[in-house]
């Protein structure tokens, strides 16, 4: 009786089972910065810091400070105002007075009462004295508005700017005339402290210029100036009267240029 004997089949192989990952060994390079990985498309450079922006002043409150406020321009200018002779001062004291009152500093400048240093002899003896260049007069610094209008027309004695009418402001004095007065006043004042010296305004006028008369009996008319009288403040005007030519004596302040 033959016995069948079975081959035994081969066994397959096996296959160990992978290690787990906590198995796995760890890697000891060191990692590489994120930032040298740069993301697919994006090109490679330094890192890229965004610092908060400082708060910038506010441009206007920058320059208000940089820039000091600009002054008020000015409005005054110098004019002539007809007063009554004699009381210059008292009328000046008292636009003055009344100026501080009702607040008006504003548009007030000053008054100047135009002198000079004269000296005169009496009983043999030399004099210094002060001569109003033009009596009955004021130069006053103000801006001219109603309200400066007001008040000089309501101080007692005060007459009206010269040149004004009701429809027409009154010119004011020219840069020249300004110059000239404020000089003389200067000059004045430093005779005051020199014993003997004696200083005189000249005129706007010479020999030769035409003039014309604004106060006393020839008022309005014309004429031609012959000869300036410095040690007596006078002029010699030659004035037509009657058809034939007649020189007349006039202190400086009663002609004014043509």
């Amino acid at each position: 009786m033959t016995e069948n004997v079975s081959t035994p089949e081969p066994t397959p192989a096996v296959t160990p089972p992978p290690p787990p990952e906590s198995a796995q060994p760890e890697q000891t390079s060191s990692p590489v910065p994120a930032e040298e990985h740069p993301e697919a498309g994006a090109p490679a450079g330094p890192p890229q810091t965004t610092e908060p922006a400082a708060e910038q002043p506010h441009a206007s409150s920058a320059e208000a400070e940089a820039t000091p406020p600009q002054p008020k321009p000015s409005n005054k200018r110098w004019y002539v105002v007809k007063v009554q002779s004699g009381r210059e001062e008292a009328i000046k004291e008292a636009i003055e007075k009344r100026v501080k009152i009702e607040g008006l500093e504003e548009y007030y400048g000053q008054i100047v009462i135009p002198v000079e240093r004269v000296t005169e002899m009496r009983n043999g003896r030399r004099v210094q004295k002060e001569r109003k260049l033009y009596p009955g007069y004021l130069m006053v610094e103000v801006e001219y508005n109603d309200r400066i209008l007001y008040l000089f027309r309501e101080t007692s004695g005060v007459g009206d700017f010269v040149g004004g009418s009701v429809h027409r402001p009154p010119p004011p004095m020219s840069d020249r005339e300004i110059e000239r007065m404020l000089h003389g006043q200067i000059k004045g004042a430093e005779a005051k402290a020199e014993e003997g010296k004696v200083v005189y305004t000249k005129p706007r006028f010479g020999p030769g210029d035409r003039v014309k008369v604004t106060d006393g009996t020839f008022a309005g008319m014309e004429g031609d100036v012959k000869e300036l009288h410095e040690a007596k403040g006078s002029v010699s005007v030659e004035l037509t009267i009657f058809g034939r030519p007649v020189q007349v004596e006039f202190e400086y302040w009663q002609v004014e240029q043509a």
